[in-house]
């Protein structure tokens, strides 16, 4: 077994997750990245692991085992290059991970373009509630653990499935190599345009999930998603239970679980949205495989927090709430606003996007990005640094929208429009400069 691995792109959620796994495993671990800063340089130097500012070629000295190699590296990075000219055995996160982690354990997966984290976090909750322990890799911070990954010697590992490739020598999406035994498909639309031309590449992807799963297994799938359906009519060779319909897990209006038709209980919590509802029955179904019964994995998500970033609220000032989610994709933003909305009924909620990721940068969503936004009151966006023209692309929404390129005037028009009992909600998957504090800051000082 290899005793030393040093990480290359450690300072990524996933890589740093890696990492801390492959620490409490009993690695000796080191690491690498272009920008070392907090939180993540601090949460790994507490776990004792040493961190190097930048690829240079003076790493190769540290000679370790193998080199695992994040999927933000490329070729031309002069730390890579050196790798492959001294033929130094290297491999990615995800092959790392499968081989010295997953491969003795009941592994459930948590695939979909939304909300694969919160699902994870939800899964992870329940099992841990029922007593199961187990490990978990998730790509945000699980308010009811504090972390966003840890490795048990229970036989359960709960990991967020991501489509996005594995590395520069391994274009397959991360998921292919996972194997789970549990595979939750939570939903599937267009994104990620950096690295798929079109939605039926992605569906290939997750085919390719389909394909790992065994015959005892189960796979959970989105009921309501035409994607999906396609997916499993190309083969599947596990048992399914669907989701959001009435072919398996569904939910009413007041929260009433029903699986089969048949009664299951109430779901009590305050997270809002159709969305959250949908990532709960996906991890009762999953929990249930796992052997919670339902019950008890209602009674889990009763006390479940929701993951940071994730409609969190940074603060009120002069009675104006400010919220930071993680939203980026149209279709995340609806149903996020949508749900804000349930929430404060006819009080102004004040819109602030960044369109940050690669697919809005790109500009492939921009046409859908209006009808995302219409259940707001007021729009503000950030439009420094795009290939494309917001203040053309939200036009039809018009008097309410304001486009700022430079952040400090974007934060003054919200102070300047925010009133008491508006609700300021920020989306980006970003740290967006700042904004949230600055914009808190400047809202009781005006």
């Amino acid at each position: 077994m290899s005793k030393h691995i040093h990480i290359l792109g450690i300072c990524g959620t996933f890589m740093g997750g890696i990492a801390a796994i492959a620490k409490q495993a009993g690695y000796r671990v080191t690491g690498c990245d272009a920008n070392v800063y907090p939180p993540m340089s601090t949460q790994l130097e507490a776990q004792g692991i040493a961190l190097t500012e930048g690829f240079g070629v003076g790493q190769l000295e540290l000679r370790p085992d193998v080199f695992v190699i994040g999927n933000v590296v490329s070729r031309g990075n002069p730390l890579i290059e050196e790798i492959l000219n001294r033929n130094l055995p290297y491999v990615s996160g995800p092959q790392w991970l499968a081989q010295n982690i997953l491969h003795d354990r009941w592994v459930l997966g948590v695939a979909g373009t939304h909300g694969k984290t919160t699902t994870s976090s939800m899964l992870a909750w329940i099992l841990e509630y029922a007593g199961l322990n187990p490990g978990f890799l998730v790509g945000g911070v699980p308010q009811n653990f504090g972390i966003s990954a840890r490795l048990t010697d229970s036989a359960f590992f709960v990991i967020e499935a991501d489509e996005y490739d594995t590395a520069f020598f391994d274009k397959r999406s991360k998921f292919v190599h996972y194997r789970p035994r549990t595979a939750i498909l939570n939903n599937l639309e267009f994104d990620h345009a950096d690295i798929f031309p079109d939605l039926a590449s992605i569906e290939t992807q997750f085919h390719h999930l389909v394909r790992t799963v065994p015959g005892n297994g189960l796979v959970v799938c989105n009921g309501r998603e035409e994607s999906l359906r396609r997916v499993l009519q190309r083969g599947c060779w596990t048992p399914v239970e669907r989701f959001g319909n009435d072919e398996g897990w569904d939910i009413d209006a007041n929260d009433r679980v029903t699986l089969n038709g048949v009664p299951q209980g109430t779901l009590e919590w305050d997270l809002l949205g159709e969305h959250n509802r949908m990532n709960a029955l996906a991890a009762l179904a999953a929990a249930r495989h796992a052997g919670v019964p339902v019950a008890q994995g209602l009674a889990a998500l009763a006390g479940f927090r929701n993951v940071k970033r994730r409609m969190e609220v940074r603060g009120t000032v002069n009675g104006i709430t400010v919220y930071d989610d993680f939203a980026h994709h149209p279709t995340a933003i609806d149903t996020t606003i949508a749900g804000l909305r349930r929430k404060v009924g006819n009080s102004r909620i004040l819109a602030v996007l960044e369109p940050r990721s690669n697919t809005m940068k790109l500009g492939v969503m921009k046409d859908a990005l209006p009808g995302s936004l219409k259940d707001a009151d007021l729009v503000f966006c950030y439009g420094a640094n795009l290939g494309w023209d917001a203040r053309d692309a939200l036009a039809p929404l018009g008097g309410k929208v304001v486009v700022k390129d430079d952040l400090n005037e974007l934060i003054g028009a919200i102070v300047a429009a925010a009133c008491s009992g508006d609700h300021v909600l920020v989306m980006s998957n970003g740290g967006f400069g700042g904004i949230h504090e600055k914009l808190l800051k400047r809202l009781q000082i005006r």
